[in-house]
């Protein structure tokens, strides 16, 4: 069997069972079984499948059929132009995130504190992206700590970024000029209408703290105004319709707060906050 037949075959099978993106999907595991870069793929769409080869794409096609992220099965996703390691113990990170990222390189910093840093995305991310800053990122997960320490060392951060494990900001030192997150938002009656790729496969605790999703505003809200510095700000990610709930809890707790960033698709994604 050819790459193409087989690359065809996938994606009638995954088309079958709803599977929104079936032909890149199956083109991006189609380059992961061959170990291959997905630019390469065109060129071996013709040959024929090296056994394992074969096999390691039907194990790939099988589980995305079952629905598992595309990113889980590759152990990698794609974030602000580079390669982060994404297990079923990290939040897969996502285009809307990169909000964050630009929002965040408008303002100066030199240390930086990521709050449920998951993969590590947003910390690593923004130290790459401004030369000479240091930063924490924290997580109550410690298997989540694990895959943001193979990210670190995978791009060369050791010497600039730590983590560690805390509860929001419970167990934190310090003060610094940019506090970010990306917590769960996401109210416990939404869930059950999520795909099945983000309900069934992504931590629970990265997506939803229960009830209307705002507790992990509302604990970051308690502690922020001691860890920021006299010109530090405070950016997080929100839902699309939380921009008066999540600036009325920042408010309340003493803190400015700027009318929100909006993502590529004109949605409310980024509230940032600072000392009145």
């Amino acid at each position: 069997m050819t790459a193409d037949q087989a690359l065809r075959q996938a994606i009638a099978r995954l088309t079958a069972v709803g599977v929104d993106t079936p032909a890149r999907d199956a083109r991006r595991l189609m380059a992961h079984a061959l170990r291959i870069p997905p630019e390469r793929l065109t060129l071996a769409m013709s040959e024929a499948l090296p056994g394992d080869g074969l096999a390691r794409f039907d194990a790939a096609i099988a589980a995305r059929a079952a629905r598992q992220p595309v990113s889980q099965i590759t152990g990698w996703r794609e974030f602000f132009g580079r390669r982060f390691r994404v297990t079923p113990d990290v939040l897969d990170p996502r285009p809307d995130t990169e909000t964050l990222i630009d929002a965040a390189l408008e303002m100066p910093f030199d240390r930086v504190l990521d709050l449920g840093t998951g993969s590590g995305c947003i910390l690593l991310t923004l130290l790459l992206e401004r030369n000479g800053a240091t930063g924490v990122g924290t997580d109550i997960s410690e298997r989540a700590i694990d895959v943001a320490g193979e990210n670190r060392a995978a791009l060369g951060l050791e010497s600039r970024a730590y983590f560690d494990t805390s509860d929001w900001l419970e167990d934190v030192s310090g003060r610094f000029d940019l506090i970010t997150s990306n917590p769960p938002y996401i109210a416990e009656g939404e869930m059950p209408g999520l795909a099945p790729e983000v309900r069934d496969y992504e931590p629970r605790i990265a997506l939803t703290p229960g009830g209307d999703g705002l507790d992990a505003y509302r604990a970051i809200a308690k502690h922020a105004a001691r860890h920021l510095t006299p010109a530090g700000h405070l950016m997080l990610e929100i839902g699309a319709t939380q921009a008066r709930a999540v600036s009325d809890i920042f408010t309340a707790a003493g803190l400015e707060v700027a009318p929100p960033h909006k993502d590529l698709n004109g949605h409310d994604r980024v509230i940032t906050a600072r000392l009145r």
